[in-house]
């Protein structure tokens, strides 16, 4: 059963395409993973299903009666409800019947005789409906499902807006694994997991008994999850109905086939001009090559595939530091409290040092409070009179009106617009993408403008929050190669072990701090 169908769906930016033609179906049952570099559309195509946005043409269409619920990268959420509010809303239809089985019994205590066994009967009706839903073991399974993502059930009674953008995420994750809907749309959900819960994540979905598409950078996850693989490649849709190995020599397969296609239709059209040219004016051939013209006139001409973005950048040393370039004495950072164990610490010349620890530990308030972004709550920290700090922050947001060219400009007012163009080139943004609206781009391609932001100042200390959010394969590799080589003192904060290991020769373990 097709639970989706997309018949030639368009969708432009501006009047410039980035999704053309796209044709697929989602089946019952069928676990999807979707790939992609960033800024083909994989997060386009994830908001037109979820209907947030709708196409310029073609026609997207879920089947009646179906329940799709979706992770996206804007996260919108009611802030102001506790954590417990929010999940529990799953539930909210159990908890009208559950009021209507209690109205029952009591109106049951009035009655006697057949009236009073008929709302008895009712009400049991009801009370075994949630029993056989899993309403009343909701609470076991919200703490199942938080601890596999790695929240405690301590914050449940936490408000949404006191929670760390991480630990949102989580929170949304959970609420949807929770409501056990027809299909699933998880756009990049292992962002904020460390190793043990995406393990976790992806033995969960592994058992998922619906439909799911999932968007990850990670080969490791589509390797374990995927059976069907979609790619958006040439502003269209391939898809691959087999696993990850599948798809890997599939892939290889019909490149070869389509470089071949090609190269045969070039040599053809090349022939046919040819002839054309030597045959319009001669009366004998006219009409042949006035037909050929025809034919070659309607051939619909085959692009090469496009190729991997290569990426290389580097981070410009400034000046020498002395030894000691940070000294943190018992400094306490938090806001109402301390998030955080008093930390007593000292990064030395050279030393790269990756910061880990659970979501809403405290790592960005670490990183915010040596930056003297917010105050600290106790102790004290000193860098060095000779360092230059260059801090790519986790979060930025974007007013609606501003472009990747306009955030560069302004940073850098002297530029002019090749330096600009060129600088947004480096990170993978061609003109089209420089000009289009902050909030209109990927959250990869929104990394990748505020990376660019920092890429030309000169430091000794790169301090880098969570940079690898979003970011597709090849310019993650890019940056991890450009950390490992860079000279000066490097402070990461990263759940990403297999990229923060080559490049950390050191770690800071953050412990959340006891309020006994």
């Amino acid at each position: 059963m097709s639970l989706l169908t997309l018949k030639d769906v368009t969708f432009n930016y501006v009047g410039t395409p980035l999704l053309e033609s796209v044709n697929g179906r989602l089946l019952a049952k069928e676990h999807v993973v979707l790939l992609g570099p960033n800024g083909t559309g994989k997060s386009t195509l994830m908001r037109l299903l979820m209907k947030q946005i709708k196409p310029d043409a073609g026609q997207l269409t879920w089947e009646p009666h179906i329940t799709v619920r979706g992770l996206d990268q804007q996260l919108e959420l009611p802030l102001e409800k506790t954590v417990l509010e929010f999940l529990s809303g799953v539930f909210h239809a159990s908890f009208i019947q559950e009021q209507q089985m209690q109205k029952y019994y009591q109106e049951s205590m009035t009655l006697s005789g057949e009236a009073q066994l008929k709302k008895i009967a009712q009400a049991t009706r009801i009370q075994e409906a949630l029993s056989d839903s899993g309403f009343y073991q909701y609470q076991t399974e919200i703490s199942k499902i938080l601890t596999g993502v790695g929240l405690s059930t301590d914050i449940l009674n936490d408000r949404i807006q006191t929670l760390s953008g991480g630990m949102r995420s989580k929170v949304k994750l959970a609420e949807l694994l929770l409501a056990e809907s027809d299909v699933l749309l998880l756009d990049e959900p292992t962002n904020f997991l460390d190793e043990t819960q995406v393990n976790w994540l992806v033995r969960y979905l592994k058992g998922w008994p619906k439909a799911f598409i999932l968007v990850t950078h990670e080969p490791d996850v589509a390797k374990e999850v995927a059976e069907v693989i979609w790619v958006i490649e040439q502003k269209s849709l391939s898809i691959y109905r087999g696993n990850y190995a599948y798809y890997l020599t599939e892939k290889e397969l019909r490149a070869t086939q389509h470089h071949k296609a090609v190269t045969a239709q070039r040599k053809w059209i090349k022939q046919t001009e040819t002839f054309i040219a030597k045959n319009i004016v001669r009366a004998s051939t006219t009409k042949l090559a006035q037909s050929r013209r025809k034919v070659l006139e309607k051939t619909t001409r085959l692009n090469p595939l496009e190729k991997k973005k290569e990426y290389r950048f580097e981070w410009p040393l400034s000046r020498p530091t002395g030894q000691k370039v940070l000294e943190v004495e018992h400094l306490e950072v938090g806001y109402e409290g301390p998030l955080v164990e008093a930390i007593d610490w000292t990064v030395l010349k050279g030393e790269k040092w990756v910061i880990t620890g659970k979501n809403g530990v405290g790592k960005s308030t670490l990183m915010k409070t040596i930056n003297e972004i917010i105050p600290s709550l106790e102790g004290r920290f000193r860098w060095i009179d000779t360092a230059d700090v260059n801090y790519f922050s986790q979060e930025r947001a974007f007013e609606k009106e501003e472009t990747p060219f306009s955030v560069i400009h302004e940073a850098f007012p002297l530029w002019d617009q090749e330096q600009i163009y060129s600088l947004l080139g480096l990170f993978g943004l061609k003109a089209d993408k420089a000009k289009r609206s902050m909030r209109t781009l990927s959250g990869g391609e929104q990394t990748k403008v505020r990376m660019a932001l920092i890429a030309k100042i000169k430091s000794n200390v790169l301090i880098f929050d969570e940079p690898t959010n979003h970011l597709d394969i090849e310019i993650k590799a890019a940056l991890q190669k450009a950390l490992i080589e860079y000279q000066g003192t490097v402070i990461l904060v990263s759940h990403e072990k297999p990229f923060y290991e080559p490049i950390c020769d050191r770690q800071l373990i953050l412990e959340r701090a006891s309020h006994e």
